[in-house]
């Protein structure tokens, strides 16, 4: 298929330096994705180990150990991908209160992801809408303590950021200004509700991911918050019970 335009570069100055930031083209995609042959296998094939694993608290006698035990394990590994290195038995520790020799910055950290998902789907069964809002509570719980508590918690950024290198002008990417978030953030959330785009829940949430990452809207925990985002459409939309 023909690949249209994703996006553009702004131009903008960053402490004297000339940087390029990419801003997004709102989703979803054009000319539309095309779902034929093995990428239409690769959706069946993830949506029926989703459906697997759904299944699983309708076959356990009580599910919610199970429950505990995935969740605390997903945290791990999304902070991890951030660069945590606190171990899903120092989580465990840290939760009974037993924190000697454990990296307590890193714990608090995963801690607080497990808080940060538990807090949105207690939203998501009031019939709270899965919104900006949502999101930037999600993000004020999981900096609500740790490193990243200075980080404007729960607020959308009011400066640049970038990803890799110690400088803008030498990052390995550059997400748009920061006064082109609102917009980029108004349009991922019209996505996110959109019913008339015929785009399976899977490939939404893997779109609104991928978009999400790219805006960057918050100067820390954008890839916990992106993992987070993943985890409550599936729930939302009844591939996750």
């Amino acid at each position: 298929m023909q690949r249209g335009e994703i996006g553009s570069y702004e131009v903008t100055s960053v402490g004297g330096e000339r940087v390029r930031a990419f801003v997004p083209l709102p989703l979803p995609p054009t000319p539309a994705l095309m779902l034929d042959g093995s990428l239409q296998q690769l959706l069946e094939s993830a949506v029926l180990a989703l459906g697997r694993l759904d299944a699983v608290s309708t076959l356990l006698p009580d599910h919610s150990p199970f429950l505990y035990a995935y969740v605390h394990k997903e945290a791990v590994l999304s902070s991890q991908i951030e660069g945590t290195q606190s171990s899903l038995s120092d989580l465990l520790i840290f939760e009974l209160e037993e924190v000697p020799g454990i990296p307590l910055d890193d714990v608090t950290e995963v801690s607080n992801c497990v808080a940060a998902l538990r807090h949105g789907l207690r939203r998501l069964e009031r019939n709270f809408p899965l919104s900006n809002r949502l999101i930037r509570e999600i993000h004020g719980v999981l900096l609500s303590s740790g490193r990243g508590q200075t980080q404007t918690p729960g607020e959308f950024r009011r400066s640049q950021n970038w990803v890799g290198g110690s400088q803008p002008g030498h990052a390995a990417f550059v997400p748009p200004p920061h006064t082109a978030v609102p917009d980029c953030m108004s349009a991922l959330e019209r996505f996110l509700h959109a019913t008339d785009d015929g785009l399976p829940v899977l490939l939404r949430a893997g779109l609104a991911h991928v978009q999400f990452e790219t805006i960057h809207p918050f100067l820390d925990g954008n890839g916990r918050v992106g993992w987070l985002l993943i985890t409550l459409l599936l729930c939302q939309a009844g591939l996750l019970s």
